[in-house]
């Protein structure tokens, strides 16, 4: 793969984008608490409340105790995810069709807006309704579905598959990174009220959504760049209603509606002509049934669930169950996060080096349910916690970001499609928004399992969402291991060095040809 001037720009305008769109995000999850001390009854300053009117204190009360105030977070939470899971198959087949520089600029400055509304304006004028609040969610979740597709999808366009599981794998951590950007920034400011903490990380989108409309360079044929079938890239010039005569052949653009593209590689001078058809975009119903799009959609489904749960009820978690302060509960859930980025990193370089997904992606979420267990009945200090924790993002979050960001590339450019440039936004849409649908369920359950249950039962939950994961992820594991039993046992017979099975198939029918010739 080429590496021009362009790719690390396009690396870090896409990773800081979603990394805001996460940070907007995690202001709602770290603000919990004082949200729900908000819409509670206020009897805890029994000093205060002697001297002035029971009025002043309780006027803004939306519920009568902390376990409603629960619920009703827990509501908004899969009243985001679920329409965020509907947006998101939406924004995946508009990213395909118009500009993704535009839609993701769109959608971040407009989910800014939505958030000053719902955490700064709606506080400010003292205006507590419930039916808004879940309405401006609505709106808030079909907004920030526009950013994954199309992130994802300029990050496949400009990195080959050679070194895909790596760079994705790193740059995947900019869910995380955005986490522990949204997480300091509220333990920051959330001494001032939580208004201030919604302010300041809607400002931040906004004005990455500026950057973004005026710097990102969306697909290399923008610059006059694209890949050639060697995986290099090339300069393309394209030309349109022209006649271009190559060896006493003239070909006609008008006849053939596509343009030619006369192009030249970067390192040498050579020229050729080529011909490229414009792709035509993917239906849903086309994309869904490509090989593995169903099998890891439904596993992602089971594995957000559990993903987005610690995203959503980390902070709260903490302070509820092991009597953190907010801030310090915060701070110390970043220690997942970190461990995500660890973890995606690693397995994203281990899957290239096998040139397989699913045999990294199995072994991580064996393990993964024996952290879940260990954490779920941990008590003990911050530091051990820290750790435990990190070491459960490590295989929880590891694989989320591998899935979410190499495997959806990956199957956006496979077989029939690997040249379609209109096919990657629409397959992440798919995975990302199913996964969305499993984890909208996970934020209704995990409050109604700890309200009756306990929190040792939501830990339960997540193992079992794990072991479901692993279900779904089975069969493609089986197929892989069984190519690369094949790959080495003819390897073995032969002495030859053989990279894939695909390259055994080809030595075969050259060997065939061969013969039949002579």
């Amino acid at each position: 793969m080429s590496v021009t001037f362009y790719h690390p720009f396009v690396f870090i305008l896409t990773f800081v984008s979603y990394a805001f769109f996460h940070a907007s995000r995690k202001t709602f999850s770290n603000v919990k608490t004082t949200i729900s001390d908000e819409w509670t009854p206020s009897f805890s300053n029994s000093t205060v409340n002697e001297t002035l009117p029971n009025q002043t204190w309780n006027k803004h009360k939306l519920f009568d105790n902390g376990k409603d105030a629960e619920l009703f977070l827990g509501v908004l939470d899969a009243t985001f995810l679920t329409s965020y899971a509907v947006g998101l198959y939406i924004s995946g087949m508009v990213g395909d069709r118009f500009d993704m520089r535009k839609i993701l600029c769109f959608g971040m400055c407009s989910t800014a807006v939505i958030v000053f509304i719902f955490g700064c304006v709606l506080e400010w004028v003292e205006f507590y309704n419930k039916y808004v609040y879940v309405l401006l969610w609505i709106i808030n979740g079909l907004l920030q579905s526009t950013g994954w597709p199309t992130v994802v999808a300029v990050m496949g366009y400009w990195f080959g598959k050679s070194s895909r599981g790596l760079v994705l794998g790193l740059w995947s951590a900019c869910a995380s990174v955005g986490n522990i950007i949204g997480s300091l920034m509220v333990s920051s400011v959330l001494d001032y009220g939580f208004d201030y903490a919604f302010l300041l990380t809607c400002s931040v989108l906004f004005g990455g959504g500026i950057v973004i409309f005026f710097g990102l360079v969306s697909t290399p044929s923008e610059v006059g760049l694209r890949y050639n079938r060697e995986g290099k890239l090339v300069k393309s010039t394209i030309i349109v209603n022209e006649t271009i005569s190559s060896n006493d052949r003239s070909v006609e653009t008008d006849e053939i509606s596509a343009p030619l593209i006369e192009e030249e590689e970067l390192n040498k001078e050579e020229e050729e002509i080529v011909i490229q058809i414009e792709p035509r975009a993917l239906s849903l119903c086309q994309a869904l049934l490509l090989p593995g799009v169903i099998l890891y959609s439904l596993a992602y489904a089971f594995l957000k669930l559990v993903n987005y749960s610690f995203f959503f009820w980390l902070p709260y978690y903490l302070s509820n169950a092991h009597h953190m302060a907010e801030s310090q509960s915060d701070a110390i859930s970043i220690w997942y996060d970190v461990g995500g980025i660890i973890g995606g990193t690693i397995a994203g370089f281990i899957s290239d080096l096998t040139g397989r997904r699913a045999v990294v992606v199995i072994p991580m979420l064996i393990l993964s349910v024996p952290a879940l267990f260990i954490y779920g009945n941990f008590t003990g200090g911050y530091t051990i916690n820290a750790v435990l924790m990190a070491v459960t993002g490590f295989f929880v979050g590891g694989v989320a970001n591998l899935i979410s960001a190499a495997i959806s590339a990956d199957l956006g450019q496979q077989g029939p499609i690997k040249d379609n440039s209109k096919a990657l936004a629409t397959v992440t849409g798919i995975v990302d928004g199913t996964g969305s649908a499993g984890a909208a369920i996970g934020q209704i359950l995990v409050p109604v399992i700890q309200k009756s249950q306990g929190w040792k039962s939501v830990f339960v939950l997540f193992m079992i969402a794990i072991a479901l994961t692993a279900l779904c992820v089975l069969p493609i594991f089986i197929n892989e291991v069984k190519d690369i039993y094949s790959k080495y046992r003819y390897s073995w017979f032969t002495g030859l060095k053989i990279e894939t099975f695909a390259d055994r198939r080809n030595i075969e029918d050259d060997s065939t040809t061969n013969r039949h010739i002579e």
